[in-house]
């Protein structure tokens, strides 16, 4: 099959391919705003979008609207086969699923708009789209360490999983160098700021309540930093103050993570893992904190379960946490069998250490680094990072060995400019 002909010459800046006539004069009336020609905007949306650009240049910003797809997923790999490298893609759609929106944003699309969107919320797009394609871009990337996300999640209250992930954090940015970014997703009663003596702001409640304002500049200001390289973003919300979302804003925080740190550390309680399992699926490794109980044994057999089944790609660390060799209910040995898994790390019980750093506002290994606990913390992190690592090996080798003839498996993540990593 012949490639398809492209036109010459420079590229347009805008086209758009709308379904319906709302969302064509709304389009029309912002491209005239921009100085941009009206008559670039058509009818007919993704179909005809596809058929336009199979024998056109592409523009610099694509608008197309999903709203007659049946597919919207299949329909865009489509769209990719004719799209030239770096159009930044922007679609419309009537379809509120947060599992679409995931989806889509991991196949490269730069945004995704719900119908009915007013001039404001398009203008919004256009302009973070530019902003985008305007950043600057790494030619080399010898210097840019790819980036780590880790979730610690325990499997019972109490076991001291924000204490966990919060050293955690702080070892990755103050020890290993990591410009680091905390999310404590425990709206209500999360312990993040307490831990690093910081007021814990409004930023994630902003951010749930308004996940369209999520983006480079919100996070630049709503984040609270803990030191250099280490920044949080936590909430105190009033118990009277259920959490209203469909998960939507936490997505859309991970995705601007990857772009602005290189590692992301969140404290994940289990009933937000439950509610919204859309927050594991790109995680690189999740610490399971245990204690040596039989309750815990329970729950930590069910819950390796859920995550070998969510986050297949995920490597689980289990941490057995506040471990008193004179008083366990269970011994490690037992555990072990009963659960058919290892424990990785064992973390000593030592409350003095930890009176001391509560006192002092710091994370128990920053505060009493020379503590048991704080030397198995520091291997938890040292085995997050080498994780990353050998991930990031196999998955070049694999891509490697993966390019041969035949079938293409585009995706429009190819097609986007490498986000530029903030500075410390």
């Amino acid at each position: 099959m012949n490639a398809p002909w492209k036109a010459g010459g420079s590229r347009d800046p805008f086209e758009a391919y709308v379904c319906d006539v709302n969302t064509y004069d709304i389009v029309r009336s912002v491209c005239d705003d921009m100085g941009w020609a009206p008559e670039k905007v058509s009818k007919g949306g993704l179909r005809n979008a596809i058929q336009s650009l199979s024998v056109s240049a592409s523009p610099n910003i694509l608008l197309v609207d999903l709203s007659e797809s049946g597919d919207p997923l299949n329909d865009i790999n489509g769209l990719a086969e004719v799209c030239e490298p770096g159009t930044m893609v922007i679609a419309v759609g009537q379809i509120n699923d947060v599992r679409l929106y995931r989806d889509l944003m991991v196949s490269g699309l730069h945004d995704y708009l719900l119908k009915p969107f007013g001039p404001d919320a398009l203008r919004d797009s256009i302009a973070q789209a530019q902003a985008m394609m305007n950043a600057p871009r790494a030619e080399d990337d010898g210097g840019i360490r790819s980036h780590i996300s880790t979730a610690v999640i325990g499997v019972r209250g109490g076991v001291g999983a924000s204490t966990v992930a919060t050293s955690l954090a702080w070892l990755l940015s103050d020890r290993l160098g990591r410009l680091t970014a905390l999310l404590d997703l425990d709206v209500h009663f999360g312990t993040g700021a307490l831990s690093l003596d910081l007021e814990p702001g409004r930023g994630l409640t902003d951010a749930i309540d308004n996940p369209s304002r999520i983006d480079g500049l919100f996070i630049e200001r709503a984040m609270i930093k803990a030191n250099d390289k280490l920044s949080l973003l936590s909430a105190e919300a009033p118990i009277s103050n259920p959490i209203m979302t469909d998960g939507t804003a936490f997505f859309q925080l991970q995705e601007e993570f990857r772009g602005a740190f290189e590692a992301t550390v969140i404290d994940l309680p289990r009933n937000m893992l439950i509610n919204y399992p859309h927050l594991v699926h790109d995680l690189q490794v999740h610490v399971i904190v245990t204690e040596l109980s039989l309750a815990a044994a329970r729950d930590t057999i069910r819950l390796l379960a859920w995550l070998k089944a969510n986050a297949p790609q995920s490597r689980p660390i289990l941490v057995a946490n506040k471990v008193q060799s004179s008083a366990l209910e269970i011994s490690r040995k037992d555990f072990e069998s009963s659960i058919e898994h290892k424990i990785d790390f064992m973390v000593p019980a030592d409350p003095k250490s930890a009176a001391q750093a509560s006192k002092l506002g710091k994370p128990i290994v920053e505060a009493v680094r020379s503590s048991k606990a704080s030397a198995a913390i520091k291997g938890i992190a040292d085995m997050i990072v080498g994780q990353a690592e050998e991930d990031e090996q196999t998955d070049g080798a694999e891509a490697g060995k993966s390019k041969k003839p035949g079938k293409s498996s585009f995706s429009f993540s190819s097609l986007l400019p490498s986000k530029a990593k903030a500075k410390a």
